[in-house]
């Protein structure tokens, strides 16, 4: 008996069958790109092993001016399929199903030679697109149909047609990009005759006993996208063209709203895909912010769709299903949707990890094998990087002890669970748990220790991570100056109007933390409100009346010294998200200050070198966010003892809070003690 029923139930296509309902979702991850081949080919077995019925490749171009970048991959050449063809031999031998993603990126390509179906620029790229003519059109369809035929030809199980999130297909779909007035434009029924006709024109190149998946937009999220009526219809088409399965494509990449961020509650699209169920005959798959088994399994058994898709979770965790399978799903590494090691470098054009696990990717460069002589050894510090490093010494045979200060695992983690938006590091910190727990780490908390008590280790891990940095501004010890680790810990409260001082991540979060009493992401109607999110009944899914979020619960005043756009170096792909929640609780935001004094008047500030335009913040309480320090204490004195030790995650390098950073490091050192 399993307590996912739906979940591992099989799935019949008719000519294959798929051994669960788990999809995972395509990611583009630039390793195609690197050439190296059984790099490429460990990645998806790792994750055919861990137990997913099908996998999705990151996106091929099937054309150079069709690639999201230059020199993006795809199946050009004979070599090209040979090399593909090492990575479906591998997923075979791991009795995993894989398809190949068809991604014509459209005016979306990073690129000038990029094509559309009319010459309007992407909010997202500086390249104007060339408009296609007839033999333009014919050319992409042909070139399309080409690349499944290769990839048929390489060993692929089927192929997905990138036809969502804003690209090629979805361009010409819509009157936003589509201005044409020829067959291919005008009437919705124009406007869809290109989707329509390329899997047409694969399935007649294919043969039968190949699948085929569309990815279909199902809500657009952009002014003049598709009604929920002309969904039905494309999909209708798409059916009759010869497609196998719809999986769910949620919002263009230029949407003004998140999609995928932490921030987004759970499964927060599914409902859109059950408004499609029952009205094609063809198998529909749901996506979006599924990240656990327990989350996947009410989405199938609520009828939102025949199977789920799960990208980034199989980044935290390629064993997903078999833990679930084998009732170890508290083991399951969490997917917390920060984007941080996945799209973020994506975007950067570097190979795209997970910071949760940062062998993602790096499958045959971080290898965790047995140690040939099991050590003691002592981590000290139980935040992200000492619980990693922690976790990581166990698996592979040492005799770990776990030290912390505190009474509770989890070190910053702890502060940054309390920001609404980021509820999915609670999920994090009971992983850490588990997993402490399942590799017989010794734990001793509420245990500060000195450098005679680890005189006896083998190996000591200082991972003691940081100390809130003095800002150093006159009148720092008024009663009104708290610390951001005050607040978020509970040890002081704040009053009705703030000043916080840092606009970094922690100022972000703080702010965030300030301004909200009850999180959306904890409640979809709540979040589709604040959004602007509605029924694509209504064109596009963007209600009317745009987005309404609450009223801020405190006046707040956000500052930095960096003259500087505030949140200029937050996540690439996130930072919009957290400028712009906040702007919707009207957060002021000031950057260029001079701190000059705090008094019972509030904060004193002027401007610029030439201190300029004095002003006076008034406001009941400052919240010191500027940045930190490292906490070196016990790894000076374990030098002065002349007791080595490697430092790790904040104690090493105080940046912003870096959690991505310091399990890296944690994981990498364990894997070479």
């Amino acid at each position: 008996m399993t307590d996912y029923p739906h979940l591992l139930q099989p799935l019949d296509l008719g000519f294959t069958t798929l051994k669960n309902r788990v999809l995972m979702g395509s990611m583009h991850t630039n390793l195609e790109e690197t050439g190296d081949w059984n790099r490429v080919a460990e990645f998806y077995a790792a994750r055919a092993r861990g137990g997913a019925a099908l996998m999705v490749t990151g996106g091929m171009a099937p054309n150079r001016e069709g690639g999201v970048f230059p020199g993006a991959a795809g199946l050009f050449s004979e070599k090209d399929i040979a090399n593909h063809r090492m990575v479906t031999e591998r997923v075979h031998e791991a009795d995993g199903k894989i398809a190949m993603q068809i991604l014509h990126a459209g005016r979306y390509a990073y690129g000038p030679e990029c094509v559309a179906p009319s010459a309007i620029k992407s909010p997202i790229s500086p390249f104007p697109p060339k408009e296609l003519d007839e033999a333009g059109i014919e050319k992409q369809i042909a070139d399309i149909v080409t690349a499944a035929v290769r990839a048929r030809e390489a060993g692929y199980d089927g192929v997905e047609v990138m036809g969502s999130e804003g690209y090629f297909l979805n361009q010409f779909l819509v009157t936003h990009t589509n201005k044409r007035t020829d067959r291919w434009g005008g009437s919705y029924e124009n406007r869809m005759r290109l989707p329509t006709e390329v899997v047409l024109r694969v399935r007649e190149a294919v043969g039968p006993d190949f699948i085929i998946i569309y990815r279909l937009s199902m809500i657009d999220l952009v002014p003049n996208g598709s009604t929920h009526e002309e969904v039905v219809m494309l999909a209708q088409a798409i059916e009759a063209a010869g497609a196998t399965i719809l999986n769910t494509g949620i919002g263009w990449h230029e949407a003004r709203v998140p999609t995928i961020a932490t921030s987004v509650p759970r499964a927060a699209f599914a409902w859109v895909t059950k408004k499609l169920m029952g009205k094609v005959g063809i198998p529909l798959i749901t996506s979006n912010r599924i990240n656990t088994p327990e989350v996947a399994e009410d989405v199938l058994a609520t009828g939102c769709a025949d199977m789920v898709s799960m990208a980034r979770p199989f980044l935290a965790d390629p064993d997903f299903v078999n833990k679930a399978a084998s009732g170890r799903a508290d083991l399951i590494a969490p997917c917390i949707a920060c984007n941080q090691a996945c799209l973020d470098h994506t975007f950067m054009g570097k190979i795209s990890s997970c910071l949760v696990n940062p062998r993602a990717a790096f499958e045959t460069e971080i290898v965790i094998g047995q140690a040939e002589t099991p050590k003691s050894v002592a981590v000290v510090g139980a935040g992200p990087a000492g619980l990693s490093a922690a976790i990581t010494a166990a698996q592979r045979g040492h005799a770990v002890t776990l030290f912390d200060a505190d009474t509770q695992i989890g070190g910053q983690l702890n502060m940054a669970r309390q920001v609404p938006g980021k509820e999915e590091f609670h999920g994090l910190v009971d992983w850490f748990g588990a997993m402490v727990r399942e590799t017989g780490v010794t734990v001793r908390l509420g245990q500060r220790v000195s450098a005679d008590d680890l005189a006896g280790f083998d190996v000591v891990i200082v991972a003691t991570g940081v100390t809130p940095r003095d800002p150093g501004i006159p009148g720092q010890d008024h009663p009104s100056v708290i610390s951001y680790v005050e607040l978020l810990r509970g040890k002081a409260q704040a009053g009705k109007r703030v000043a916080v001082i840092g606009a970094g991540g922690i100022g972000f979060d703080v702010s965030e933390f300030l301004v909200t009493d009850h999180s959306p992401t904890t409640s979809l109607p709540d979040w589709m409100r604040e959004w602007g999110v509605t029924d694509p009944e209504t064109r596009s899914g963007l209600a009317p009346e745009g987005p309404q979020p609450d009223a801020p619960v405190r006046q707040v005043v956000m500052l930095q010294r960096k003259a500087e756009k505030p949140g200029k170096r937050l996540g690439k792909t996130t930072g919009w998200i957290h400028r712009a929640a906040l702007q919707m609780k009207d957060v002021q935001m000031k950057a260029g200050v001079n701190y000059e004094r705090i008094d019972d008047q509030g904060l004193h500030i002027s401007f610029g070198e030439g201190r300029d335009r004095p002003e006076v913040i008034a406001c009941d309480t400052v919240v010191l966010c500027a940045g930190q320090e490292s906490e070196r204490s016990l790894a000076d004195a374990l030098e002065a003892r002349g007791i080595a030790a490697h430092v790790i995650g904040g104690a090493d390098v105080a940046a912003e809070l870096d959690a991505k950073r310091a399990i890296d490091q944690g994981v990498r050192l364990a894997a070479t003690l």
